[in-house]
């Protein structure tokens, strides 16, 4: 081991005297570091020694090779020493005669010096002189002009007296007093001008609402004028075309189509307004005062100020025009107003941007117009959220695109404006909705729900025209006759056309594509009939003194009105030019609510039979001691029978004359009568198994018999015509198996046959007939105390214990 550390020591070592030999000496100091930190240092010496003595060796040999061309070079450098001395002795001789030569030519040279000096001191005094004069006279008329007040030729002057003359004699005190007063000058000039500039901001503050007016005006004359000559090519007659247009929207408003429903007339313009000039913005602002100010203030070199003043005070005005009133969201008026101050602003501002050289710059205008944007669309979504009348946001939405166009042709982009109405239009058809959702109220609540009955050919007409109805037999049937709707189906599909009319109003203007407005209106439809109308129709089918007749009648009306959504498609296809088949088209889902309506009535008819059959159930008084039955069945279950057989009987007096309507009403006569026998037949069920009844003889089982047989009987007899065979009986079927196993005390076939496909009591469950024979048991041992010592009575009870023993073997095995 101590041999292994030795050779590892060696090796460190002459790695270390390697790293000596190669290393910068300045760099040495870790290495000698590294061989002091560790123990063989004393070692480490004697190799270093050994390595100083072979490098000594090295050296001898070197120089004992060499040294006869060293001792060659060292006498060649001797001779070289003696000719230097010599040579530097001549140097010294030649330098301190030139030295003694040149005094007097330097004392030349001074002289010359100052005569040049001279010289140009003259000249410069004569130089100054002459800058001098020009600047008294300059000062001079300066002093004249400010007297007469020519406040623009004193400007000139000041600007050639303060950047010419000036700078140039500036250092003579004579200037002072000039100096001193031409900044006093320049501050009343500037007070001058800036009291004209503040003259003129105060001016066009005042009329900006006048300006706005104008310009929107102007676009809406623009507008009506477009609107003319694309309607009518030839311009001659353009005003009696108008007029006549005018006329025919008044007679379709007589016609009560909301898609002929005028605006309310807050943007057209007179024809006598359309011959008139309107006059623009340099009409009504005197722009001159900001015309000189600029002059001025560029004149003086405060261009920058007047520019940065100018667009504070137009920042600050801005602000205060996009500010809007409180009450802003109650009338037209309001919002007009504040369209009108902003858009007198920029109009102003972009005259300004036109007729200036960088008073105001693109940069600066889009820098206000974004800040206007964002702050009108922020107040426009605060107010326009308040209105919840669909005419009022139709007008806003009108005024918007007409102050959006107006700003737009001064060329300020207005995509968010329309982006914007987007926006507003969801909220234009969620007041829409609200609307119409009273109006389906009205006209649900109005209804009575009776086939709308018809006298003549021209009511037939009129409703046919209203509600696409088509049935050639009725058209055969002499008058009087009855349509199989109720009155509230064609009020409902024409107020589903109203409210598509006015949906597409407010798609006019907003720059949409056919797609677009297509799919804007489909989508309000969609909301219209899933959620206003449906919400409409399910509380009238859940209202609680809504009766059978009515419920059958909605499941008739919607039956024509899920018809009648191909004429829906058929309209919103006429008026947008869009093609169903387009791709992405929206497609109407009147045909889910009109189903889902009348799902809800069907199971409202079936629910109101149930709880009706329960009221009836609750009068069931049933002697469960009893131990002979009644001669008939019991009262109640009498009456129950005699509800159902003239409740089934109305729906055998559902219009029949097409086949759909007989075909529907006919399914929703079996499924109420067999819903109605099955609960029924649980109810009685429950009746004979409830905890409550913990006895029951034999005798009162032979009376629920009765009962359950005039169930059969009612089953029988086809209150309702469709069921074949015994179909509605077997709704009774539990009920009859279980009572035949009892009063026959049939228990043998039962047991035997348990299990199997072919047994005659199958749809009795053990359970239910242990439960049952437990208070056949329990009656048996309470009435019989004394009689069991009889043998027919032991008898009796020890069968009743081992069918029960067996029953309960049955269940144990079925669990298991």
């Amino acid at each position: 081991m101590a041999e292994l550390e030795s050779i590892e020591t060696a090796a460190e070592h002459e790695r270390i005297l390697r790293e000596i030999e190669s290393t910068d000496t300045a760099c040495i100091g870790p290495t000698l570091r590294s061989v002091y930190d560790g123990e063989e240092h004393g070692r480490f010496m004697e190799k270093l020694e050994a390595r100083i003595r072979n490098h000594d060796r090295e050296i001898e040999k070197m120089c004992n090779f060499h040294y006869q061309g060293f001792v060659d070079s060292i006498t060649e450098l001797l001779k070289v020493r003696g000719e230097a001395q010599k040579l530097k002795n001549q140097v010294t001789d030649t330098n301190r005669k030139l030295q003694s030569e040149g005094k007097e030519l330097i004392i030349a040279m001074e002289e010359l010096k100052q005569c040049r000096l001279q010289q140009r001191n003259i000249s410069a005094t004569v130089d100054k002189l002459t800058l001098c004069l020009p600047v008294l006279e300059m000062y001079s008329k300066l002093r004249e002009q400010m007297k007469s007040k020519r406040h623009y030729p004193a400007l000139k002057t000041l600007e050639h007296l303060e950047h010419t003359y000036l700078p140039q004699v500036s250092h003579y005190r004579f200037c002072k007093v000039m100096v001193d007063n031409i900044p006093k000058l320049r501050e009343e000039i500037k007070e001058v001008s800036m009291s004209d500039l503040k003259d003129f901001l105060e001016s066009i503050r005042k009329h900006s609402d006048k300006i706005g007016e104008m310009a929107m005006k102007q676009a809406q004359q623009q507008r009506n004028l477009d609107n003319i000559v694309s309607q009518h090519p030839r311009i001659s007659g353009g005003k009696k075309s108008k007029k006549e247009a005018c006329a025919g929207s008044d007679l379709e408003v007589k016609n009560t189509s909301p898609m002929s429903e005028q605006d309310s007339g807050i943007l057209d313009v007179e024809d006598e307004e359309e011959d008139e000039e309107v006059p623009g913005a340099q009409e009504l602002v005197d722009f001159s005062p900001v015309y000189r100010c600029l002059h001025i203030y560029t004149v003086l070199g405060a261009r920058e100020t007047f520019e940065n003043y100018y667009r504070k005070q137009r920042r600050k005005q801005a602000r205060l025009v996009l500010q809007p009133p409180s009450n802003m969201h109650e009338t037209l008026d309001g919002y007009r107003k504040y369209f009108n101050q902003i858009v007198g602003f920029f109009v102003v501002e972009d005259h300004i941007l036109h007729t200036t050289q960088g008073l105001v710059n693109r940069a600066y205008i889009d820098e206000l117009w974004e800040m206007a944007l964002s702050k009108t669309i922020a107040a426009l979504r605060t107010h326009s959220s308040y209105c919840s009348d669909p005419s009022l946001v139709l007008d806003l939405k009108n005024l918007i695109v007409l102050f959006a166009d107006t700003l737009q042709g001064y060329g300020f982009p207005v995509n968010q404006l329309f982006d914007m109405l987007l926006e507003i239009q969801d909220q234009y058809s969620e007041t829409l909705l609200k609307k119409w959702s009273g109006v389906f109220r009205n006209i649900l609540d109005s209804d009575n729900y009776s086939p709308i009955p018809v006298t003549n050919e021209e009511i037939y007409k009129k409703i046919v025209g209203q509600f696409p109805f088509q049935d050639a037999e009725l058209e055969k049937q002499p008058f009087p006759k009855k349509f199989p709707f109720s009155e509230f189906v064609p009020k409902v599909y024409n107020q589903i056309k109203e409210f598509i009319y006015a949906c597409l109003k407010f798609s006019e203007d907003l720059h949409l594509s056919s797609t677009e407005v297509d799919d804007m209106i489909r989508k309000s439809t969609n909301l219209l009939l899933t959620r206003t109308l449906s919400n409409c129709l399910q509380n009238v089918i859940k209202r609680k003194n809504v009766g059978l007749t009515e419920l059958v009648q909605i499941i008739i009306n919607t039956t024509h009105l899920e018809k009648s959504c191909k004429f829906l498609e058929e309209f919103i296809t006429n008026i947008t030019n869009v093609l169903p088949e387009t791709v992405h088209t929206t497609k109407l889902y009147g045909t889910t609510t009109f189903k889902d309506a009348r799902h809800a009535a069907e199971e409202e008819i079936y629910t109101n039979l149930n709880q009706k059959i329960d009221q009836f159930l609750q009068l069931a008084d049933y002697d469960w001691m009893a131990l002979e039955p009644g001669s008939r069945a019991s009262d109640y279950l009498v009456d129950l029978i005699g509800f159902l057989r003239s409740t089934f009987a109305v729906f055998t007096h559902l219009p029949g004359d097409v086949d759909a309507h007989s075909t529907m009403s006919g399914k929703v006569a079996q499924t109420a009568c067999m819903s109605a026998c099955k609960h029924l037949s649980t109810s009685l069920m429950q009746l004979l198994l409830e905890a409550e009844v913990r006895q029951l003889t034999l005798g009162a089982l032979q009376q629920f018999n009765l009962d359950v047989e005039e169930c059969e009987q009612f089953a029988r007899s086809g209150p309702v015509p469709g069921f074949q065979g015994d179909t509605l009986q077997l709704a009774f079927i539990d009920l009859r198996q279980l009572l035949d196993l009892f009063i026959q005390w049939d228990w043998s076939t039962y047991l035997a046959d348990y299990g199997q496909p072919t047994c005659k009591y199958l749809r009795v469950n053990p359970t239910t007939a242990l439960v049952l024979l437990e208070k056949m048991r329990d009656t048996s041992r309470k009435n019989n105390v004394f009689a069991q010592f009889r043998k027919n009575e032991r008898d009796k009870q020890k069968l009743i214990d081992t069918v029960a023993k067996q029953l309960r073997g049955l269940i144990n095995s079925h669990h298991s």
